[in-house]
């Protein structure tokens, strides 16, 4: 049976410690408890998709111990079809993630059971990836696994080109029919420091030199810009309370996947994902927050019933508006780098 997305990509189990502040290298901090949750890019975005009413299917590999059964459990309760989703040897992906009091995060993955998927695990997926309207894929999985979905992919594929690499094979980019980096990794594919990337004009600038013609560069607090053909559109991101910057970008990305798998624009598929991932940050986790339908229409409407009591600041072109929650006052840290930037 067809269904509208195809998730090829990672799994992990995450270990989440909040601290303080983050440590430079050489520094010891101290840090709070363990939290073990469910993660990996790939499977983040399957959540997400699966969350926002989309029937959902994912291709990866877990290994064969207990947190490999709660992972695949995790992602079955979450309504995700894990048919193709391997047994392998040893012990699944594993990721620690260290968040501060200002919600900024590192993260240290080991890839596990994710370095074993390989092109034959793909290929007997092959009837899903055709039937699919959109398949999704990243880069915490073998490049060669990634080209198989790519090339039995029947419609929309779009790759998130994390962890950010140096370059894509020259076989690959015609195979991409949306791009969705950050800052940092679309200046490692144009090969320009971070730096560089300060101002939307220069992410419009590199963006459209990319060999992809539909790109959209997820921009934290500043939102999403999005490129189609030779049509350019900065999109807003709405003030939040952010906790756990985690998982925004793996909340847009499956957000922009339900929208183009229901024949949105590109555009107004990247409005729907900043609003999404907008409201993923609001809790300790990539998952946790990740928002149903229904919660995000009502964030949406919170954030907008916020700033017309508070009279702060002009709407933005689809009803939202910066600086709701900053001044309500709400919580430990109030801040716009929501979208997975």
């Amino acid at each position: 049976m067809a269904v509208d997305v195809v998730v090829v990509g990672s799994v992990n189990l995450d270990q989440v410690i909040e601290v303080e502040s983050l440590p430079v290298p050489g520094e010891t901090v101290q840090g709070g408890p363990i939290i073990r949750l469910g993660g990996g890019k790939g499977a983040n975005q399957a959540v997400a998709a699966a969350r926002l009413g989309c029937s959902v299917a994912f291709v990866g590999a877990v290994g064969t111990d207990a947190d490999s059964a709660q992972l695949r459990a995790e992602l079955l309760a979450e309504g995700v079809d894990v048919i193709r989703l391997a047994a392998v040897e040893g012990p699944p992906g594993h990721a620690v993630v260290l968040v501060d009091r200002q919600a900024e995060n590192v993260v240290v993955v080991s890839p596990g059971a994710n370095a074993r998927l390989d092109t034959a695990a793909v290929e007997a997926a092959r009837e899903l990836l055709a039937g699919a309207s959109v398949v999704v894929a990243q880069l915490e999985i073998p490049l060669p696994a990634v080209l198989a979905a790519a090339r039995l992919a029947g419609a929309t594929f779009i790759l998130n080109p994390a962890p950010a690499p140096a370059g894509l094979p020259d076989e690959l980019w015609p195979l991409v029919d949306v791009l969705v980096p950050n800052r940092t990794e679309l200046a490692r594919l144009c090969g320009v420091p971070d730096s560089a990337l300060t101002a939307p004009g220069e992410v419009a600038r590199l963006a459209g030199g990319l060999p992809c013609e539909r790109v959209v560069v997820t921009l934290g607090g500043d939102g999403a810009l999005v490129r189609d053909g030779e049509s350019t559109e900065l999109i807003a991101a709405p003030t939040v309370h952010a906790v756990d910057t985690t998982g925004a970008g793996d909340t847009f990305c499956g957000a922009l996947a339900v929208e183009l798998a229901e024949d949105r624009s590109l555009a107004d598929a990247a409005r729907f994902a900043v609003r999404a991932a907008a409201l993923s940050v609001e809790r300790t986790g990539a998952r946790t927050a990740m928002p149903t339908r229904a919660r995000l229409a009502a964030g949406v409407e919170r954030v907008a019933g916020v700033e017309r009591v508070a009279g702060v600041g002009p709407a933005a072109s689809d009803g939202r508006v910066a600086g709701a929650e900053q001044a309500a006052g709400v919580g430990r840290a109030v801040r716009r780098d929501s979208v997975g930037g």
